[in-house]
């Protein structure tokens, strides 16, 4: 028999959390209190005990109102060993019956587990289309559940993976002879890679300004300031992330923000100025992390994003091969999928929401 407990002490959650298998930092403290802080979901914290009373499972809940209904999600969740299917169906059991007594319109989860590893469908690869037997049987038990694959999927459904147990000299190895080459132009160079304080706002500011420039030069999006420094400074003050400025005669060229918890290191956050370019600062900024992230013991550098579909056509390809010259497995996650307890709800929120986001687009864009 599995037992939920609610958890409601930080250190508490994030210590059980990194003894589960494959912790990830969306299911942290700080995240959950990240999104209550900036857009209003409500946290909460479930962990499982098997009959011994060992944790076995983690689930970080966000829940937020719709009117008279609400949502729930797991993101990147639940934690657990995904191959114990007792306790994988419990934890389950357990997740829909919350649904039901909270009359929410859908829960979302979308566990950090691979589908297959590879690359499907592309010309002359050499990383092979490979399913996932464990994924496999997670999506076959969703289905049977009446769960759906859901058509917003929040994160990314595939990544590069870098396995940072090998040596120094084989993941260099592993680079393309132009990565080794663009790291080997930016340390003779001169450019110089350091570590940034983000409670300094003059190391936060400079970030923000970077990350900035790279929006206007990629079109997409930036928030303000306030909100960066919710989603950096909170997780460096708790020992969650690392940042790194590169600098060439003292001037920032580009730096990043980066995750970790438990034995892996996520690359959430790159930007870079407009000048200076040829010199490839990005280049010695992610072999630094590599070496620091191996240097602290962790076995893994996730990547955070690669296309769902492999083609040039694809917006993501620069940014893929970019992170591909490094090395590394191409994983595909299963994905996002949604259990709808109302099935009649859930469709309607399906068919009218879109239909409404559309019109407070037009009316901004207007």
């Amino acid at each position: 028999m599995i037992q939920p407990q609610l958890i409601v002490q930080r250190d508490d959650w994030n210590s059980l959390l990194q003894r589960l298998p494959t912790p990830h930092i969306l299911q942290s403290w700080e995240w959950g209190d990240f999104k209550q802080a900036t857009t209003g979901w409500t946290p909460e914290r479930f962990a499982y005990r098997d009959q011994s009373g060992e944790i076995v499972a983690a689930a970080g809940i966000l829940t937020r109102r719709i009117g008279f209904f609400a949502v729930m999600y797991v993101p990147k969740g639940p934690v657990m060993d995904f191959t114990k299917t007792e306790i994988r169906e419990a934890i389950f059991d357990h997740l829909q019956g919350l649904a039901r007594r909270r009359r929410v319109i859908w829960l979302k989860i979308d566990p950090d587990i691979p589908a297959a590893t590879g690359i499907p469908d592309y010309p002359d690869s050499d990383r092979p289309d490979t399913p996932n037997p464990h994924g496999q049987a997670v999506i076959q038990s969703l289905r049977q559940r009446g769960w759906r694959f859901s058509s917003s999927q929040v994160q990314f459904r595939s990544t590069l993976m870098l396995d940072l147990s090998e040596s120094t000299d084989e993941i260099l190895a592993g680079m393309s002879q132009s990565t080794r080459r663009k790291i080997r132009k930016a340390e003779k160079s001169g450019v110089v890679v350091r570590e940034a304080d983000l409670s300094r706002d003059n190391d936060l500011k400079t970030l923000y300004d970077l990350y900035n420039i790279t929006g206007d030069r990629q079109d997409f999006v930036i928030r303000p300031l306030e909100y960066y420094r919710e989603a950096w400074t909170r997780f460096q003050e708790a020992g969650l992330a690392h940042a790194l400025i590169a600098e060439m005669d003292g001037k920032a060229l580009a730096g990043l923000v980066l995750y970790h918890i438990g034995n892996r290191v996520w690359y959430f956050y790159g930007m870079s100025s407009s000048e200076q370019r040829d010199l490839q600062p990005n280049y010695t900024l992610q072999w630094n992390v590599i070496q620091w992230a191996k240097a602290n013991h962790y076995q893994a550098y996730d990547w955070w994003g690669a296309p769902d579909i492999f083609s040039e056509d694809d917006p993501m390809w620069g940014v893929y091969r970019f992170k591909d010259g490094f090395g590394g497995k191409v994983v595909r996650w299963i994905g996002a999928w949604d259990f709808a307890p109302y099935p009649v709800l859930y469709s309607l929120y399906e068919r009218v929401l879109p239909v409404l986001l559309k019109g407070v687009y037009r009316v901004k864009k207007n």
